[in-house]
């Protein structure tokens, strides 16, 4: 199972850029890495996460959810790449995200999204793929929104200090 998605963050076109505020690679990163060590600042996130950063590139999460209890680890590429690799759990394939930043275009950025099954799945959970496919759109337009209202609200200094 792959599912892929790109959600615009920069646009060219000169009305989106007088009604938007543009993010830089920077920000952006910033924005991403809200999501890898508080993922709780998120709608639909985790009630808690603790996070043991091993190395510069990679991070590895203890995410709670109510009861449920889930791990990961998250591999980063500054200002490029993250990826979510889940522990198997249960019976259940882990699905892999991985978030791109592209910039195909002079004044465009993008997010590409990219969920990948880690194992076999089920047909039981193949059948619910279309579900799934739907709510990670929806997650990742939230978390973008967010990531908006944060940039706007001055959350992101325009250059590291």
């Amino acid at each position: 199972m792959r599912f892929e998605h790109l959600i615009e963050i920069n646009s060219p076109r000169p009305d989106w850029q007088a009604t938007m505020p543009s993010f830089s690679r920077w920000q952006l990163w910033q924005g991403l890495m809200q999501r890898v060590m508080a993922p709780q600042r998120f709608e639909n996130g985790p009630d808690r996460c603790d996070c043991e950063t091993i190395s510069p590139t990679l991070v590895r999460r203890t995410l709670v959810f109510g009861q449920h209890v889930l791990k990961d680890e998250v591999q980063l590429a500054a200002e490029e790449r993250l990826i979510f690799t889940p522990q198997a759990h249960d019976e259940t394939a882990p699905i892999r995200l991985t978030i791109q930043i592209e910039e195909p275009q002079a004044h465009q950025m993008v997010l590409r999204f990219v969920y990948e099954a880690v194992g076999e799945q089920t047909a039981e959970e193949a059948y619910y793929n279309d579900y799934r496919h739907s709510a990670w759109l929806h997650n990742d337009r939230d978390m973008v929104k967010q990531l908006r209202e944060w940039l706007h609200e001055g959350e992101f200094p325009s250059q590291p200090s």
